[in-house]
């Protein structure tokens, strides 16, 4: 990203919700004045991690297609990471209902040809990951998503790296999915096996924001140190009073902001616009609570852009080199717009999707249909960290949306 501090900032946040107490047991919250607490008989179940992954880097750019220091395709690209993790007990509420659930935090290394223009940069992130469907006793096939920051790139410079125009910053976000075959080989030790895929992106906080997309394979292995062995707990199911799940309607008020880099064209000729611009917005989005794992909703959203329909208010169109803006009227900058969402839940994260357009709008900029994808992570039983990104007309990379959110008529025993 533009900021590392921002970005710092989002994975504490992210880390304080995986690992504080008060965000661990929030998971155990009932609906009433009663507290249901984890039992000392059933700990969390850890997980300790290493996953190798080489990759097909995908020629989205010249720079990527032999336009480089190497005069060559760049192809290969390879991953080493380190991870911890953390299920909750089967036999506790939050994992009768996610048994096969883990998340945690990682580490990784990652290499590129032609490191010395793109760099060797380092992930930390948080991840998240359960099982598909069972293959055999001992076999099942599973997902699992990452996300958060990578550091240490080398981005382009109009002097020092001037080729490399797909990598615009030194942080930039990492954001992971992948499918895979788990073997446990015993209760202890497992190993898996698959693909996935990979994108690196500055969220439009930069130029040049071209973005890397990697495709790639994965092999692991996971030792754990305390698993669940069935003969050690038999019986002690019937002390945790499992919970219902009522159907219900609940409420996310998101407020958020970012900012942003521009691009303008100036008789056919892109430009950069000077400086960054701000973004602000907020969401209100009533959601049906169909299950433990799924709701969908509407989404009310207001975002106002400083950057929007800046195009048609230049102040020096005959010296672009050097551009000045006068500022728009409010109405171009500020677009109110419905949404159709759908959110994935699952303990401490949930995952939330959504497309809409801006009926009250003026401005080519804020036409068309607008994209969301977001993670939600639980800080408390009704708070959550919010990280957002909005693409348009499922294309044009728009901006980020980094804020909080609180869940009014939050019915769930377990979030």
């Amino acid at each position: 990203m533009g900021s590392n501090k921002s970005w710092l900032a989002i994975l504490l946040g992210t880390a304080y919700a995986l690992f504080s107490p008060s965000a661990i047991f929030a998971q155990q919250t009932e609906t009433d004045s009663t507290r249901l607490r984890l039992p000392d008989s059933f700990p969390i179940v850890q997980r300790i991690g290493i996953d190798l992954r080489p990759t097909y880097i995908a020629p989205t750019h010249e720079f990527l297609r032999g336009t480089n220091n190497k005069q060559h395709a760049l192809r290969k690209a390879f991953s080493a990471h380190l991870k911890w993790a953390f299920q909750f007990h089967p036999f506790s509420e939050t994992g009768s209902i996610y048994p096969h659930t883990y998340q945690g935090i990682g580490l990784s290394y990652n290499s590129f040809e032609s490191a010395q223009e793109i760099g060797s940069p380092t992930a930390l992130y948080v991840f998240q990951g359960s099982r598909i469907a069972r293959l055999g006793r001992n076999l099942s096939l599973n997902y699992e998503w990452n996300f958060g920051a990578a550091f240490g790139w080398n981005p382009y410079d109009p002097y020092d790296n001037v080729n490399n125009r797909v990598i615009g910053s030194k942080v930039n976000a990492y954001l992971n999915v992948g499918f895979f075959v788990d073997w446990k080989l015993s209760p202890h030790w497992s190993m898996n096996a698959g693909a996935d895929l990979t994108h690196y992106s500055n969220g439009n906080t930069k130029f040049p924001n071209s973005g890397l997309n990697l495709i790639g394979g994965r092999i692991g292995l996971v030792y754990t140190p305390n698993p669940v062995i069935p003969e050690t707990v038999a019986g002690q199911s019937a002390t945790i009073p499992m919970s219902g799940f009522r159907e219900h309607i609940s409420y996310d008020v998101v407020v958020y902001g970012a900012w942003k880099r521009k691009g303008v064209f100036i008789d056919g000729q892109g430009y950069l616009a000077p400086g960054t611009f701000a973004v602000a917005g907020f969401n209100f989005n009533p959601m049906y609570n169909f299950s433990h794992r799924l709701k969908a909703g509407l989404s009310l959203d207001f975002q106002y852009d400083e950057s929007a329909n800046i195009e048609q208010w230049i102040a020096t169109p005959e010296t672009p080199d050097d551009l000045k803006f006068y500022r728009p009227p409010f109405r171009q900058q500020a677009g109110l717009g419905l949404s159709v969402r759908g959110e994935y839940v699952m303990p401490i994260f949930a995952i939330n999707l959504g497309i809409g357009g801006n009926f009250i709008r003026r401005g080519k900029d804020l036409k068309g249909l607008y994209q969301i994808l977001a993670l939600k992570c639980s800080l408390t039983r009704n708070v959550f960290l919010h990280v957002g990104y909005q693409l348009r007309d499922f294309h044009t990379p728009n901006n980020l949306m980094l804020g909080l959110g609180y869940r009014f008529h939050n019915l769930r025993r377990t979030h």
